[in-house]
C-alpha cells in the first residue's frame, strides 16, 4: 500500500489542483518515454515546481506511478460505464461500442500500447505496488466482463472472458499497423465469436 496527500480534485474556479497538474504530467511522460526513464526530477521540471512541493504530494516516484495508472483506471471504468448507459442495457452494443472505443484508441497519434501492460512489464516483481494496480484494475476488468456474459446467458463466463480480454491485448498491439475501423470491425468479430462459442458448447461437456 502506498500513502498520498489527498485533497479536491480542483482548486479554485476549478482549475486543476497541484495534485493533479503532477499526474497530468507524470502521465504524458510516463506513457511517451516509458516509467522507469523519467525521473522525478524531469516530471518536476515539467510542472515548474520545486523538489519540496512535488514530495509534498507523493513521498515516492513509485506512488506517483500507482496514481497515474489508477486515473487511467476510473477513466476506463467511465468508459465502460458509458458504454452501458449509451447502449440502453444492450449488451451486445456494449461490446459494440467498447470494440469502437479500442479502435479509435490504438490507431490514434501517440498510441504507445496499454498502459497497464506498459507497466507491468517494466516492473517483474509482483509484489511491487506497482503490479498489485495493475492486478487490481484487471481483476475489475474480467469481473465487468463477466457480469455483462452472465447477462446475456453464457454460464462459463470466466474462459469467456478470458479470451476476451486476450483479443483486446491483442487488438491494443494490432493498433500499430491497422486502422480504427478495421481493428474495430476485427475485434467485435473475434469477441462476438468467442461468446457464440461459449454459448454453443453450454452443458455438452456433462
Amino acid at each position: 500500500m502506498t500513502q498520498q496527500q489527498t485533497e479536491p480534485a480542483a482548486g479554485p474556479a476549478g482549475n486543476p489542483s497541484m495534485r493533479d497538474r503532477i499526474v497530468e504530467a507524470a502521465a504524458e511522460l510516463f506513457y511517451g518515454r516509458g516509467i522507469r526513464a523519467v525521473s522525478a526530477e524531469k516530471i518536476i521540471a515539467k510542472v515548474g515546481i520545486t523538489k519540496v512541493t512535488f514530495y509534498r504530494y507523493f513521498r515516492t516516484k513509485d506512488d506517483l506511478i500507482v496514481a497515474y495508472l489508477e486515473r487511467r483506471a476510473k477513466w476506463e471504468r467511465d468508459a465502460i460505464a458509458g458504454a452501458r448507459q449509451a447502449a440502453g442495457g444492450q449488451v451486445p452494443e456494449v461490446f459494440r461500442l467498447v470494440a469502437e472505443g479500442i479502435g479509435a484508441e490504438s490507431c490514434s497519434p501517440g498510441f504507445r500500447g496499454c498502459p497497464f501492460i506498459n507497466a507491468a512489464a517494466e516492473y517483474a516483481d509482483a509484489d511491487h505496488p506497482v503490479r498489485h494496480t495493475v492486478d487490481r484494475h484487471r481483476k475489475w476488468f474480467k469481473q465487468a466482463i463477466e457480469e455483462m456474459l452472465t447477462e446475456i446467458g453464457v454460464r462459463d463466463t470466466s474462459a469467456a472472458a478470458d479470451e476476451l480480454i486476450m483479443l483486446r491485448d491483442g487488438a491494443m498491439v494490432g493498433g500499430y499497423l491497422g486502422n480504427p475501423a478495421t481493428i474495430a470491425r476485427s475485434l467485435y468479430a473475434a469477441g462476438k465469436a468467442v461468446i457464440e462459442h461459449h454459448r454453443s458448447t453450454e452443458g455438452q461437456d456433462g
